[in-house]
């Protein structure tokens, strides 16, 4: 006599049908790639913060609309909150309202590499910026990349060349060494 266990849905279903628990369950390791990816695109923590709270919200009301499974939730969620990240940066209060930045080095290189490197992607538009930062910095396989931007593989994989000959373009001899 077999005992008859009782199946539970996966997470994925569960958090289709509106359990709040199941849906942070799976969301739970997406918000620091996600909180990272906002950070660098937007260059505030503050309103990181934010994108990545309203790209929660809106993840979670539309989570039914998400074709897929689990592995599908990865680039649907980032690209929700690249999507925030524009819409941030399209507002108005954006360009005005800005909070102090510490002082930059006055001469190229005294930052150190790193901190040239960080600059330099900050000088990158957005739509460069986001392919740069889901493949390199989130370490997003090439299939995730493209589908977090709504692209073929092969467009994503351009894009990531593109926008690297970018920077490498924005660093000059000085600023490296």
């Amino acid at each position: 006599m077999g005992l008859v266990m009782e199946q539970r849905p996966p997470a994925m279903a569960r958090a289709a049908d509106g359990d709040p628990d199941a849906f942070s369950v799976l969301i739970q390791p997406l918000l620091d790639p996600a909180y990272r990816l906002a950070a660098v695109m937007l260059g505030d923590r503050s309103a990181a913060e934010d994108a990545v709270q309203e790209a929660s919200v809106k993840a979670w009301r539309k989570l039914g609309q998400l074709r897929g499974d689990e592995r599908s939730l990865r680039p649907w969620f980032l690209s929700i909150v690249a999507n925030e990240c524009r819409m941030a940066r399209r507002q108005r209060w954006w360009s005005v309202v800005r909070v102090a930045e510490p002082q930059r080095p006055s001469e190229p290189g005294a930052g150190g590499l790193a901190s040239d490197l960080k600059d330099a992607v900050l000088r990158l538009p957005a739509d460069d910026r986001l392919p740069l930062v889901l493949f390199f910095y989130l370490d997003l396989p090439l299939d995730e990349v493209a589908r977090a931007l709504g692209v073929s593989e092969s467009a994503a994989r351009s894009r990531v060349y593109r926008a690297a000959r970018k920077l490498r373009s924005d660093l000059t001899e000085e600023d490296v060494f």
